[in-house]
């Protein structure tokens, strides 16, 4: 079937996002459908969201599906919950490589690992929001003589939609990003591009994908929260115009961008019909002045950032590796074993102890081990940053909330594309890996340590005024040990972030367990080391996911909060 005008495509997303969230997204809805048109990049952007419009409603499905089964059963969820566990820090391209043994090359492997990585926030916003409905709903249900499928889809879901719509965006956001990265295993679109551009070192076409990619997240992170958010009025007494005006504005819409399209085959005749569609050849392109923008930052700081890079890597991260490599592995499950110990006893330490040990006994403990430093510097810095950004920014209410809109689009950002400003300055080297890191996971920090500090009681502020401290020590001696939980929980997030990160840095040359990974979906024989890979990065992260979970558990019953 012959693809819709873009016209229609950018009326029919300005209309549904005017009536999401108004005016605002209806504006922003248009400017990225028309941009994404008239830059030629219409055809790949389509490619891309006809991907996620595939995986998103069927990992949807099963996500909702197993996360009831969940709810209703103890055995479903303890049998779910280390798959949903270890699935929450596998690094996303790790699991591409079983994909490819199983399922081949293309678009429909593409599909079916998508929705393996994204069934498992949709299970898990399901639970929590079903388990969030109060009882007296549940009693009220039954009073009312529902049977078990009635209280579940009548009740209990309508209660939860809110947590189970979020879990919609968090599976949009999901496959958008896999969309990008199946682009190892021969999915089109616009992550293609992005690779094809990358591997070129054509930093100005890679730009220009990559600003598609970030448009188009954005837009389908502000629709699908706006879908959660969104209350219905069920008392409106509304006119027929008044109920179906967005419909009717479509169909004539339809119908303009049809005439169009066949007026412009006249218009158009013996060349592209642009009212249809703007071939990508066709398209205006700023890739030239991106590269030699590129080139004159090169030319005119080159000496200032070679000096950096040099500096970086011999002074700091070279001696950080050194330590790293030349730690006996005994000593390392001895300080980790110790740590799990310490924090939550003789549990934690043996959960610590296999986990350590599986990456210990394999093959590329070394690898791991330069995985952990790369990790481990961009951790470090994000934190100082992003807990000294969070603490600033909360004095006050709009730079606090502006600080947490600038998170929220950093965060819909797929992470390939934090490499390309990193490559223009940097070029392949860790040096560029480690900035990608710490922009990226500066923001659960940030995001972390102001609502964290958000969620002191307002009373416990005014009795501090009350008994005359000042401002500084009323942070620390009242707001940072009652925020700490929640900032770590921040500093847990930043970890995984960190690692997601360092593993995607391989496709420009780290020599961690991400360039194994990429060696091994180049091998046909590679599924069980490619998957081995992903779970010795997953018990990483698992591993001080365990030690920070328990402290925080401690931390909260110690300060009794809930």
């Amino acid at each position: 079937m012959p693809g819709l005008p873009w016209t229609i495509v950018a009326a029919g997303a300005a209309l549904l996002s005017y009536k999401l969230s108004g005016k605002g997204l209806a504006l922003f809805a248009g400017l990225t459908m028309i941009y994404i048109s008239i830059f030629g990049q219409w055809k790949p952007s389509m490619q891309t969201l006809s991907f996620i419009l595939v995986a998103a409603p069927l990992s949807f499905i099963f996500g909702l599906g197993l996360g009831i089964a969940a709810y209703k059963s103890k055995r479903v969820e303890k049998a779910l919950y280390p798959i949903l566990l270890v699935m929450q820090t596998m690094p996303q391209y790790a699991v591409l490589v079983p994909a490819l043994v199983l399922f081949g090359v293309g678009d429909h492997a593409a599909v079916i690992i998508t929705m393996v990585v994204a069934v498992p926030p949709m299970i898990l916003l399901t639970i929590l929001g079903l388990r969030a409905i109060p009882p007296e709903v549940i009693e009220a249900g039954r009073m009312s003589g529902c049977t078990n499928w009635q209280l579940m889809f009548k009740v209990l879901i309508p209660t939860a939609r809110r947590d189970i719509l979020i879990g919609v965006n968090q599976v949009i956001m999901v496959c958008f990003s896999m969309a990008v990265i199946s682009a190892f295993i021969g999915a089109k679109g616009l992550g293609f591009n992005l690779l094809l551009a990358l591997n070129q070192l054509n930093i100005g076409l890679a730009l220009e994908a990559g600003l598609c990619i970030s448009l188009i997240a954005i837009l389908l992170d502000k629709m699908s929260l706006a879908w959660a958010n969104k209350q219905t009025d069920y008392f409106g007494n509304l006119t027929f115009f008044q109920r179906n005006k967005n419909v009717i504005f479509f169909a004539a819409s339809f119908v303009i961008g049809i005439i169009l399209a066949y007026v412009g085959t006249f218009i158009f005749k013996g060349s592209f019909n642009y009212l249809f569609e703007i071939p990508h050849n066709k398209g205006i392109s700023t890739a030239d002045f991106w590269n030699k923008g590129v080139d004159w930052i090169f030319d005119t700081f080159f000496v200032y950032i070679k000096a950096f890079n040099t500096w970086l890597i011999q002074d700091v991260l070279q001696p950080m590796r050194a330590l790293y490599l030349r730690m006996p592995a005994v000593a390392t499950l001895v300080l980790a074993v110790g740590a799990g110990y310490l924090i939550g006893g003789v549990r934690s330490a043996l959960v610590v102890a296999a986990l350590t040990l599986f990456i210990a006994l394999s093959p590329w403990w070394d690898r791991a081990l330069v995985t952990l430093y790369m990790a481990t510097f961009g951790v470090v810095i994000s934190c100082l940053i992003g807990f000294t950004v969070g603490t600033l920014c909360f004095q006050n209410k709009k730079s606090a909330a502006f600080m947490l809109g600038v998170c929220d689009i950093f965060q819909t950002f797929p992470s390939f594309v934090y490499l390309i400003p990193v490559m223009m300055l940097f070029g392949i080297t860790d040096t560029s890996v480690l900035i990608a890191v710490i922009v990226y996971a500066t923001i659960p920090a940030t995001r972390y340590t102001i609502e964290g500090l958000r969620s002191v009681p307002v009373g416990l502020h005014e009795a501090a005024t009350m008994s005359g401290v000042n401002k500084f020590q009323r942070l620390t001696k009242i707001e940072f040990p009652l925020a700490f939980p929640h900032m770590m929980l921040g500093l847990n997030q930043t970890i995984v972030f960190a690692l997601f990160m360092v593993i995607i840095g391989a496709f420009i040359g780290t020599e961690d367990l991400g360039q194994y990974i990429l060696k091994a979906l180049s091998d046909k024989n590679g599924a069980g080391i490619g998957l081995t890979l992903g779970i010795c990065v997953a018990f990483i992260g698992l591993i001080f996911d365990n030690l920070i979970r328990t402290w925080v558990g401690k931390r909260k019953k110690h300060l009794g909060i809930d």
